[in-house]
C-alpha cells in the first residue's frame, strides 16, 4: 500500500524544513488532534497513539541533508515507512510531499487504509502551518 499526499507549500528553506523533520521531537507538533500520547523515547524514536489505535513507534532510517527523512515502523508487526520528501522552491519555500508505504493483508489494508490516509495527510497540512 502506497499513500501519496499532494506537495505542500511551507514558506521557509528546504534546509529548516529537514532540520525540523530530522529532529523526531517536532514530530508531536504535526501530530492530529485526537492523539492521545506522545514521548521522544531517544533522538531516533517516539511513540505515539490515536484515540482508539494501539501504540506505534517510529524509529528514523535515514536522512539525506535538505532531501528527505525516512521514518519506519520499529515493529515488524507493522512494518511501514514515512518518507518526509523536500524540495527547495525557492530560497525561503520548499515544498513536502509525505509518502507511506507498508505492505499489509487485504484485511488489514481495508481495515487501515483510510485512517491512514486522514493521518498522513493532517501531517502535511500541519506542516504547511508551522512557524519557522
Amino acid at each position: 500500500m502506497r499513500i501519496e499526499t499532494p506537495y505542500t507549500s511551507v514558506q521557509t528553506s528546504d534546509e529548516n524544513v529537514f532540520n525540523f523533520l530530522n529532529h523526531i521531537a517536532n514530530f508531536e507538533k504535526l501530530m492530529p488532534e485526537n492523539i492521545s500520547k506522545f514521548e521522544v523515547i531517544n533522538e531516533e524514536r517516539f511513540l505515539f497513539a490515536l484515540k482508539g489505535m494501539p501504540e506505534i513507534v517510529l524509529q528514523k532510517n535515514e536522512a539525506v541533508s535538505n532531501q528527505y527523512v525516512l521514518l519506519g515502523a520499529a515493529s515488524d508487526k507493522l512494518p511501514f515507512t514515512l518518507k518526509g520528501q523536500i524540495k527547495s522552491s525557492g530560497s525561503s519555500q520548499s515544498e513536502v510531499q509525505l509518502i507511506f508505504e507498508g505492505e499489509f493483508n487485504t484485511m488489514m489494508e481495508m481495515m487501515i487504509k483510510t485512517p491512514i490516509t486522514n493521518f498522513v495527510h493532517t501531517l502535511a497540512e500541519n506542516l504547511s502551518k508551522i512557524s519557522f
